[in-house]
């Protein structure tokens, strides 16, 4: 049987002019998976990217007997299934639907929640909004109409130190003094009761819907809607009966990722080298109370504070005193994980390349494990749409070919990538 090919994409509109898009969003979920060089993959939406302790032992599972046993953390703290078979789809979805991973069939696809993953954890967020991002989630499910949002429309969830206010949110909320939230919806800024955030941010939601339908153009996200489509955000605020006051949209709060080792008194923070967990080094990450995966590829893991008994109903999965965060960080990086700032692979990240993605023009996963760690992101793509790409500042380390590549714009051959990259980040050309 032949293989059906792909639609062709739109063409690419002129500066400041609309995009159409003529299709229905392809974006892969859990229940429908996506062809690739590699097998099917299948992508997991984790509001928040919170797995409690038993979802991540049912993901370890699934990765390593339908897949290709390992587990992929994207660019908005989900995570992928990739190596999978044919026929697995039934199978996967019964293994996630009995973990809870599938909380609503309708809804699988379009529940993009960055959340802070420290909030709550180090006392330096304004609020818990982990706690908003799980009440926002049963929101999107129980709304009908949210299922027709694009499984690219992205909620954010800034706890007011900054972390993932500038991550390219559709719908953004941001805690701020004395019970408040700053909903940022583009250009515009509301200014809101914090018990009122999850709320807006649905109605902020289903108002960009009723633009879009009414442009016509297909929109996936607000900004590809015609100038005067632009969403009545304060009326879809006012009919829902929130007190919202329009106010200028000040800077963003901007803070860098928390590093690698620990976060406040009992948890920490571990990369995934070039953001791929294996089976195991997830199980290492247990036992905890639960793990969120964050938008820098990498995992917060919330340990127990204490030998307080523990109720296997309730699903955590520690019972033992916690061990020392060195001993702790220790075991980690024995299995192979980014535990240290200074650490190989620290920053680095690349997109699947080759041989799974049939558009790659090289394996930049193989190159990038040569990268040295800096100050700066820095992310190998195998082609020009370089997926899963960080957002701020970040070296852009692009294939051309085989042995050819393109370092932020400069032509540089495979030979030479180690040094070049090193110079990009600010460090002396000989560091390996």
């Amino acid at each position: 049987m032949l293989a059906a090919m792909p639609p062709t994409p739109p063409p690419t509109p002129e500066p400041g002019e609309p995009r159409i898009r003529d299709r229905g969003d392809a974006c892969p979920g859990a229940l429908r998976l996506h062809p690739a060089d590699d097998g099917r993959l299948a992508r997991l939406r984790l509001p928040a990217g919170r797995l409690t302790a038993r979802q991540a032992e049912v993901l370890a599972r699934a990765a390593e007997t339908l897949g290709d046993g390992r587990i992929s953390i994207t660019s908005r703290g989900n995570a992928e299934l990739r190596g999978l078979g044919e026929g697995c789809g039934a199978e996967l979805a019964e293994l996630l639907a009995g973990a809870g991973l599938l909380p609503s069939p309708t809804h699988e696809r379009v529940r993009n929640i960055v959340a802070s993953p420290g909030a709550g954890l180090d006392g330096l967020g304004r609020a818990d909004v982990q706690l908003w991002a799980r009440e926002l989630d049963a929101a999107l499910c129980a709304e009908p109409r949210a299922a027709s949002l694009s499984g690219r429309f992205l909620f954010l969830l800034d706890d007011g130190r900054g972390d993932v206010a500038g991550l390219g949110g559709d719908v953004s909320l941001i805690a701020g003094q004395d019970g408040s939230a700053l909903l940022r919806l583009g250009s515009r800024g509301f200014r809101l009761a914090a018990g009122d955030a999850v709320r807006a941010a649905l109605a902020a939601a289903l108002a960009f819907l009723d633009a879009a339908e009414a442009a016509g153009n297909g929109a996936w996200r607000p900004h590809e809607l015609p100038d005067e489509h632009v969403p009545d955000w304060a009326g879809a605020l006012a009919r829902a009966g929130i007190t919202a006051e329009p106010v200028p949209v000040p800077p963003l709060p901007a803070s860098r990722p928390p590093a690698p080792g620990p976060l406040g008194e009992h948890s920490l923070h571990v990369l995934a080298p070039l953001g791929r967990l294996t089976a195991a080094q997830l199980r290492a990450l247990l036992p905890a109370d639960e793990l969120r995966l964050t938008p820098w590829r990498g995992v917060v893991v919330v340990e127990t504070p204490t030998d307080r008994p523990t109720d296997p109903a309730t699903d955590l999965a520690a019972t033992d005193p916690a061990p020392t965060h060195p001993d702790r960080l220790r075991d980690l990086e024995a299995h192979g994980l980014i535990t240290r700032p200074d650490a190989p692979g620290a920053g680095v990240t690349a997109c699947t390349g080759r041989p799974g993605c049939a558009k790659s023009l090289a394996d930049v996963r193989a190159d990038a494990l040569a990268a040295p760690p800096g100050p700066l992101p820095v992310h190998f793509s195998g082609c020009a749409r370089r997926c899963g790409h960080p957002y701020g500042a970040w070296i852009n380390v692009l294939a051309t070919g085989d042995d050819s590549y393109l370092v932020d714009g400069v032509p540089t051959p495979r030979t030479s990538l180690t040094a070049a990259v090193a110079a990009a980040r600010g460090l002396p050309t000989h560091t390996r």
